[in-house]
């Protein structure tokens, strides 16, 4: 292989994003823990020691059993004699899926918004950065009390549970779509000026092709960092909402609502029932928000 050959295949490399990630101790370590909640998350119905919903196998006889202290219950156990470990896992799956839900709805309301804001310009563009403006005002959890707040009053009592997970998702998706709207509008601004664009015009593409088909794909890049920092984010606020009381039922507990049960036997000498799920919450948002932080600047050209 020749000096310049060599050079070039180093340049590529160095410069690939799969490359950064496989030589970043950072990225793998934050990746390879993300994954491991996700594992133990999903495949909670096989994997997990117990089932701790399921009534029939629950003993108030094995309330309270000391972590360590069994190997059938490797972290103990709450008042209700359920495996912490079991409950963790199916606890993560649902910190996980409202996380992820509520993402998806904020990006897809914030990227719309965005390319048409950035894109149409004008007043159109004034009216939705001003809703954005208006929005961001709000503190997320304020919002996601307001929205809980209007449903449980317009919803039947014995429906609530039912479209609680609903409500949480739109309410905490409601409070995070002005981010992805402004770094969207901020990027379109710069391709809508580009010379690609300008051919796409000349040609007669409709303006929503221009928009999915050209412009879309330049701009998803800063999208899919803020995506990644934005579930740990949402993650924390589920787990805010459950533990005030506001966020998913007993039936659907996420760790949040394990913290918060928790937090009545904190000062009793069960300890345990609270510290697991906080420390599972605070490594699992550790992980997201470090694979996103590598991930902005493996997707930054200057840093390349």
């Amino acid at each position: 292989m020749s000096a310049a050959s060599g050079a070039r295949r180093s340049g590529w490399r160095d410069s690939d994003v799969w490359y950064s990630f496989t030589h970043s101790p950072v990225a793998l370590g934050s990746a390879a823990l993300a994954l491991l909640f996700a594992v133990g998350a999903f495949g909670a119905p096989w994997l997990a020691p117990h089932d701790p919903f399921d009534i029939a196998t629950l003993s108030l006889l094995d309330s309270f059993r000391h972590p360590f202290s069994s190997w059938g219950y490797p972290l103990g156990t709450d008042e209700q004699g359920r495996d912490m470990l079991s409950a963790m896992m199916y606890g993560t799956r649902v910190s996980l899926l409202v996380g992820a839900a509520s993402v998806a709805f904020a990006l897809v309301v914030g990227v719309a918004v965005g390319l048409v804001a950035g894109y149409a310009g004008g007043w159109l563009d004034g009216l939705l950065m001003r809703a954005a403006d208006v929005q961001l005002t709000f503190p997320a959890i304020l919002m996601a009390l307001l929205i809980d707040g209007v449903v449980g009053a317009l919803v039947p009592r014995d429906r609530h549970d039912a479209v609680q997970i609903y409500v949480i998702v739109v309410a905490i998706g409601i409070s995070r779509w002005p981010q992805f709207a402004r770094i969207v509008r901020g990027s379109t601004l710069v391709e809508r000026g580009k010379d690609y664009v300008a051919a796409a015009q000349v040609i007669g593409i409709g303006r929503l092709r221009i928009l999915m088909s050209h412009i879309l794909p330049n701009v998803l890049g800063p999208v899919l960092v803020i995506g990644t920092l934005t579930l740990g984010l949402a993650i924390l606020d589920e787990a805010t909402l459950s533990f005030l009381g506001v966020g998913l039922p007993p039936t659907q507990p996420s760790l949040g609502t394990l913290i918060r049960i928790g937090d009545d036997f904190l000062f009793s000498g069960q300890w345990w029932v609270t510290v697991f799920p906080g420390l599972a919450l605070m490594a699992l948002v550790l992980a997201i928000n470090l694979f996103g932080d590598w991930l902005r600047d493996a997707l930054n050209p200057r840093l390349r």
